[in-house]
């Protein structure tokens, strides 16, 4: 059977990537190569979309890496903005499954870390802590100078052919063991790219957009002073010198020990000592006790240090301070799903310093959290005494009482892994408004939610008119059928009805 490479060849695929030079009429139903085109579409939309730069793990740095979470994100959005399966509802774990499909034709692989003192299985994540890198990407090139690498899209398409021997009826079996059938009406042609910076103010604005759904907010300044927040320039790299030569060495004396360790605790923990000024891992190195099998020993010393900092520290999530209460009502009244979402919309504004360190507090603080971990306190849940450690880490908001506090707290610990995702109905609403700008139509016509909506005059003063009369009948009932009130009061009150609004009275009583 003929290879993709052989099939793409005849069809010229990497033509079909321009709208421009797609044939006339072509749909991505057509078999085999609608499923050869959606797959390698996907590959195109992720490499050039997705951010690969530097990260660290565990305290040591990974170059030219992206993250499962994100990349769940890009393949979400593309399948759902192209509509290459029509307007199907594709859920986040198929998109999953094709992420692992991804990585199984060997696009991307996982980046070597260790977990449990032995390396992960090939196993994709949909996770912000899982690091995976293009197999495909050369050594850095000399006229890129920064840390985000793009690379052309002709590369990428190598990235597919490159994969071994992939067949087209591998990719049919593919999307119909998903349930995705490719529809059958043409891709819509973009004829507009984007900027970046469109695509990033769209983001914003149906963020906070979709937000104002699902929150009730008795003000809107701090939604609007968000949009006009000016990110803050980075901050140069520190270089070692004669001063803090020894805190390098002790963070790098701590790093190798949490790499010869077996243990989500510790390595979680470490994690967390990058934010930690350098006399805290200084002290630390310095305490660290003499038997290092003594891990009993060492996380008292760790717990002991991180919650001393973050007792200190302003709370990570200072901003929108009006959201905190809007979500721990919903929490109040049980409607989890929904402050789920509203918790990932509020987190999506979150800049991203914080962010990342956010990231990495709650998971180590939903690690120590779990009762089988190692005993923080003898006559105190594991849970209980991290939410009071840390909670004012997290949130520290006057106007937020102490129980929705510490039920909003408690609530991100238990749900870390799918807090920092982005909920499918946002990606839904983007993709339909960057849609609509790329095809010059109204953007706002169909973007899930209206705040108001033109109407003629006469139909204004008629909709006034009737639920003026229809409250009013309201009041009425409610005075004639009230029994706390006297005999005494309630002639008054009718008498003052009836004289106020005599036909209301009488459409009521009759005549």
């Amino acid at each position: 059977m003929a290879t993709v490479r052989e099939k793409a060849a005849a069809l010229n695929l990497s033509a079909l990537h321009s709208p421009a030079q797609r044939p006339p009429g072509f749909s991505v139903a057509q078999k085999p190569f609608g499923a050869t085109y959606v797959w390698s579409s996907i590959i195109n939309a992720l490499q050039t979309q997705v951010e690969v730069k530097k990260r660290r793990h565990h305290l040591k740095c990974h170059n030219d890496c992206f993250v499962g979470s994100e990349a769940v994100d890009v393949v979400y959005s593309h399948l759902i903005q192209n509509k290459f399966f029509g307007d199907v509802d594709i859920p986040r774990a198929k998109v999953v499954r094709v992420c692992q499909a991804l990585m199984d034709y060997k696009v991307f692989e996982a980046v070597p870390t260790r977990v449990f003192g032995k390396d992960k299985k090939p196993t994709f994540e949909d996770s912000s802590c899982s690091l995976y890198r293009f197999t495909t990407i050369p050594n850095q090139d000399s006229q890129l100078g920064s840390e985000n690498k793009v690379c052309s899209s002709s590369r990428y398409s190598d990235a597919l052919f490159k994969s071994s021997d992939i067949k087209s009826d591998s990719l049919e079996d593919l999307w119909e063991n998903l349930s995705l059938k490719p529809a059958n009406s043409p891709h819509v042609p973009i004829s507009t790219r984007l900027s970046p910076q469109v695509i990033k103010e769209v983001w914003q604005e149906e963020t906070i957009g979709r937000l104002l759904q699902l929150v009730d907010l008795p003000f809107l300044d701090s939604l609007l002073k968000q949009q006009e927040v000016v990110p803050k320039a980075p901050q140069p790299k520190r270089q070692p010198d004669m001063v803090n030569t020894s805190n390098y060495l002790d963070r790098g004396v701590l790093r190798a020990y949490g790499d010869s360790q077996a243990d989500e605790w510790v390595s979680a923990a470490i994690d967390c000592l990058e934010y930690l000024p350098d006399q805290i891992v200084v002290d630390i190195s310095r305490n660290f006790p003499e038997q290092p099998d003594r891990t009993d020993l060492v996380k008292e010393l760790l717990f002991g240090a991180i919650g001393k900092y973050y007792s200190t520290r302003e709370p990570l999530l200072n901003h929108l301070c009006d959201v905190h209460n809007g979500i721990a009502e919903l929490l109040v009244n049980g409607k989890t799903e929904i402050a789920l979402e509203a918790t990932q919309l509020f987190l999506k504004l979150l800049d991203p310093p914080n962010k990342e360190e956010f990231r990495r507090l709650l998971y180590f603080m939903a690690v120590a959290a779990h009762p089988s971990e190692f005993k923080l306190q003898k006559e105190s849940d594991n849970r209980m005494v991290v939410k009071r450690v840390f909670s004012k880490a997290i949130v520290n908001n006057k106007n937020l009482s102490r129980g929705k506090t510490d039920l909003l707290v408690l609530f991100l610990m238990d749900h870390q892994k799918d807090v920092l995702k982005i909920p499918g109905t946002l990606h839904k609403i983007v993709s339909v408004k960057l849609l609509a700008i790329q095809k010059g139509s109204d953007p706002n016509k169909d973007t899930g939610y209206i705040y108001c909506q033109r109407i003629e005059g006469s139909d204004y003063s008629s909709s006034t008119q009737k639920k003026t009369k229809d409250e009013l009948l309201s009041l009425l009932k409610t005075i004639n059928e009230d029994s706390k009130l006297s005999a005494k009061e309630k002639k008054k009150l009718l008498g003052q009805f009836h004289k106020c609004h005599p036909d209301i009275f009488i459409e009521y009583f009759g005549d």
